[in-house]
């Protein structure tokens, strides 16, 4: 019988299921290609009645079963509950592989999995493959993103955690009859924590770096608050959103919830503009999927321009008012 490749699928607080869980599907369908046809599964902890909501995305992306575990319980986010319903769908299903998004809710939840079934983890992958003798081989960046690792699990399930934005949804259906299955877990666990209050943190722009087709992101070199006001005014003008480097982030230019890089996210954008990023190896494998990039930086021997299509050496605050004025008034 073939093995079976079971992925968690994250339904949010605003009641939709994780686009990084759509992404992984995809590259489940190649890793079950390469293990001779694997079932390819997924697992839903949820309010009651929210399944059958996503029952079509399911059977689109080429899922043969979905254990679906609902109840009022499952409402809200809990890492001790969730984390006792997992386990014992886990323990029933013996998956050859278990994958989660590497988001805050996946961060969370995967160690506690893993350290109680005994299993390993590698976290925040960006590549996975499978290797001559049947293993996930889990590719991600170690040594401050310096080198590369590619990890393998010795026990079951081979879990990893992948980054959101790495991999590519399916660009055409894989169409299944898929089965959903209802599943009672035994989840007798009293939380040490409860939630009282979700209090939703709200930006002054909605600025969704995760899912954009356009980012224009800054560095150390726009060197103040003025300088990303120009990345906003160039982002708005092309409808984008703005992206930050880590370096830009400690200096107080941007939040931490626009940083793209190994500490922060990871995207794949048709168009990246990286204004004043000098391209440290930690940025450049959080963005360099991206289809198109443009660089603009006044160090000609920036190591930015290695991965560009476009590169420009000079001053961004000299560049960026004349690009957006040219975008603005073409003739």
């Amino acid at each position: 019988m073939a093995n079976e490749i079971l992925i968690y699928a994250e339904v949010t607080k605003s009641g939709y299921i994780h686009p990084v869980f759509f992404a992984l599907a995809a590259k489940a369908q190649e890793l079950s290609a390469k293990l001779g046809g694997a079932e390819v599964s997924a697992l839903i902890i949820t309010s009651g009645g929210k399944t059958e909501l996503f029952k079509e995305g399911f059977e689109k992306c080429g899922f043969d079963k979905v254990y679906a575990v609902e109840g009022e319980k499952f409402e809200n986010y809990n890492t001790e509950i969730f984390a006792a319903a997992a386990i014992d769908i886990i323990k029933e299903v013996q998956p050859e592989i278990f994958l989660i998004g590497a988001t805050t809710q996946g961060r969370d939840l995967a160690p506690r999995i893993s350290s109680s079934i005994h299993t390993g983890l590698t976290a925040d992958c960006i590549e996975l493959d499978i290797n001559e003798k049947g293993q996930l081989a889990a590719t991600r960046p170690t040594f401050g993103g310096k080198l590369m690792a590619t990890i393998l699990c010795k026990n079951k399930p081979q879990m990893a955690t992948v980054r959101p934005g790495v991999f590519k949804p399916l660009e055409e259906d894989v169409v299944k009859n898929t089965q959903i299955i209802y599943k009672t877990p035994s989840v007798d666990v009293s939380p040490k924590v409860e939630l009282l209050e979700f209090i939703k943190g709200v930006s002054e722009e909605l600025n969704d770096i995760d899912s954009a087709e356009i980012i224009v992101a800054g560095g150390k070199g726009m060197k103040n608050a003025e300088g990303f006001k120009l990345l906003a005014e160039l982002a708005k003008t092309l409808g984008g959103v703005v992206g930050a480097s880590r370096g830009a982030v400690d200096m107080g230019l941007a939040e931490h919830n626009i940083q793209i890089g190994q500490t922060g996210k990871t995207v794949s954008p048709k168009l990246y503009i990286a204004c004043g990023i000098s391209g440290a190896i930690q940025h450049i494998v959080g963005m360099e999927a991206s289809k198109r990039i443009i660089a603009i930086n006044l160090d000609s021997e920036a190591p930015i321009f290695d991965v560009a299509d476009i590169g420009y050496v000079g001053d961004a605050f000299e560049v960026i008012p004349q690009l957006i004025e040219k975008l603005k008034n073409p003739a």
